[in-house]
């Protein structure tokens, strides 16, 4: 039985250029199937627009399944998440 944790992790994507806004929205949407797919703890996913040629997606998860969703999704990095 996995043990459960409360921490919550914040998986980051980051897209560049004048297309970052709209591949961040696309990446979003396969983070979506994922979670779904994977029957993830958590069902929450994100986009933040930082300027014109910087935006990010975003994935939480819960601490116990960080490591597989990192190894599989490969995300550029991660911080801890508090909501």
């Amino acid at each position: 039985m996995q043990p459960v944790l409360d921490k919550k992790i914040k998986l980051i994507w980051d897209f560049r250029g004048p297309a970052a806004e709209k591949t961040a929205e696309h990446h979003e949407k396969h983070l979506k199937e994922y979670i779904v797919t994977e029957e993830l703890k958590f069902n929450i996913t994100g986009v933040s627009h930082i300027n014109e040629m910087h935006s990010i997606a975003y994935l939480i998860v819960a601490e116990f399944e960080m490591i597989s969703v990192r190894d599989m999704l490969k995300p550029h990095r991660g911080e801890i998440y508090n909501d």
